[in-house]
């Protein structure tokens, strides 16, 4: 399982920076498919690649999921998004931030003593992903372009805000489920 996970996280790493995203979704949607690439694909496959890493950290669940929250709404601040989509040392410091608080919160949830705190941190990652993914559809106005120095797109924000919905929400929500799921095998193995 380990080599199949890092194997996948290298290949997902990949994709994800040699592919030009951009030039085929547009540039909003395509840096959104890379933050929700790092944060909800390659975070979890590292986990999966290390698990005794993520086990020797010890993140509690809540901590995890708070990391990943402030980190990812930091993040789509407008005065920030902007100079991380302009200047490239900035860039690196959000595309690091994503991955470090996507692994947070996953190796806070897989790795919990119950299996039933790891799904909570989850579903609160999938609820704060699609409320910005909504907000981000919903916004009457392009709310990045003018700190980024590009003409107004709104429909490239809407796009984006869609793969935040359409990628993020349901491996957080899987991932939740799969952990709801062993939490009650758990307490049925202990009945029976």
């Amino acid at each position: 399982m380990t080599r199949v996970a890092t194997y996948s996280a290298a290949l997902s790493l990949g994709a994800l920076y040699l592919l030009p995203w951009e030039g085929w979704l547009g540039q909003f949607a395509g840096h959104m498919l890379r933050h929700m690439g790092l944060v909800a694909v390659v975070a979890p496959l590292l986990v999966l690649a290390a698990p005794g890493l993520a086990r020797r950290a010890g993140i509690p669940v809540l901590l995890g999921a708070l990391i990943e929250f402030l980190v990812v709404w930091f993040w789509h601040l407008p005065g920030l998004h902007g100079p991380a989509r302009g200047v490239l040392w900035v860039a690196m410091i959000e595309q690091a931030s994503f991955l470090a608080a996507g692994w947070a919160v996953w190796a806070s949830a897989l790795m919990a003593r119950e299996p039933l705190l790891g799904a909570g941190g989850l579903f609160l990652t999938s609820m704060h992903m699609t409320l910005l993914g909504v907000l981000l559809i919903l916004a009457p106005t392009d709310l990045y372009a003018e700190v980024c120095g590009r003409a107004p797109n709104l429909t490239g924000q809407q796009l984006g805000g869609m793969m935040m919905l359409g990628i993020g929400t349901p491996i957080y929500l899987f991932g939740a489920l799969a952990l709801a799921r062993a939490s009650l095998r758990e307490g049925h193995d202990e009945i029976a």
